[in-house]
């Protein structure tokens, strides 16, 4: 029986330790922990890498920890436009939404989307609309209000100036992932975000965006990506990492590590990424101060770290 694994990940960027108390750093330690015993419980007991990553994505989406689902930012308008996507490796079947609203699970969207709608990418009204057809949870604005994501807008309000969620200010949050290699050696992966603080335009980033932000294939690798979308958009960083596996044979680790550290800083993409390939190795690897992130391999330990 192939070996199975499970890895998440709750943001990369600029985290300073002295800005993380005890108390703080703890709860972010247990959120991903929570978010991989969910989804491996479903790998034990056989159920798909698809599974097993929304069920991830989901419990991390509930937490106002992160920057995704309920804890997502506020955009220039003061409201919340969220993005997810999902990909299955086994047929590259994928499915993404950009800038929705009042979805409780984004990522649960998206894989409808993947499966009932006969498109890879919908956005905003017509996202919502299909989330009304699909029976899908909704929220009112109160369920996603915060306030600290409101006084974070309120510092740049009215100005032209956007923040990453996990760089600047004295906490930092972002984008959430997981990838998984189940029993029967299938890999997906799943990521979701609430973009930046006082975003314009209704802009998108790299995390529904298949080949940027998320790709699995089962030939190579599962990819989860956080950091500065826009970089991470201009280098097709999953995919990428997938080509240097498919194409040149590089490891995981290696694909990755070149990605990371020689494709994305020239492009100013600072974060990183999550990966799994189909021998159930995991690299979690980043080229910021700091990545929530964690993994579960079959035997069951949860392991987890913001720092290196």
């Amino acid at each position: 029986m192939t070996p199975f694994a499970i890895a998440v990940h709750g943001g990369a960027g600029t985290i300073d330790r002295a800005d993380l108390t005890p108390e703080r750093e703890q709860a972010y330690q247990h959120a991903l922990a929570d978010a991989l015993r969910r989804g491996h419980a479903l790998l034990q007991d056989g159920a798909s890498a698809l599974d097993a990553v929304e069920a991830a994505v989901r419990v991390l989406e509930d937490t106002p920890l992160f920057n995704a689902g309920r804890g997502s930012v506020f955009n220039a308008d003061g409201q919340h436009e969220m993005d997810a996507a999902i990909m299955d490796g086994s047929g590259l079947q994928a499915g993404g939404v950009a800038g929705v609203q009042n979805v409780k699970n984004p990522i649960r969207l998206a894989r409808r989307v993947m499966e009932k709608s006969g498109h890879v990418l919908i956005s905003g009204m017509g996202a919502f609309e299909f989330a009304h057809r699909e029976k899908i949870e909704l929220e009112d604005d109160q369920y996603f209000f915060d306030p600290f994501r409101y006084e974070q807008w309120q510092r740049v309000q009215g100005t032209d100036a956007t923040r990453l969620d996990h760089s600047g200010g004295e906490r930092k949050f972002g984008t959430v992932g997981a990838v998984a290699l189940d029993r029967h050696g299938h890999l997906a992966a799943a990521t979701s975000t609430g973009g930046m603080t006082n975003k314009r335009y209704q802009r998108i980033g790299d995390s529904p965006v298949i080949g940027a932000g998320t790709y699995a294939n089962d030939a190579t690798c599962a990819i989860s990506c956080t950091g500065n979308g826009e970089a991470f958009l201009r280098a097709v960083a999953a995919h990428d990492v997938h080509a240097l596996m498919a194409y040149k044979g590089l490891s995981l680790d290696e694909a990755v590590r070149v990605v990371v550290h020689e494709r994305l800083p020239p492009l100013d993409g600072e974060g990183g990424m999550i990966a799994v390939d189909r021998a159930g190795r995991v690299v979690l690897d980043f080229n910021s101060t700091g990545m929530y992130r964690g993994s579960m391999g079959a035997d069951g330990v949860a392991r987890t770290a913001i720092f290196r």
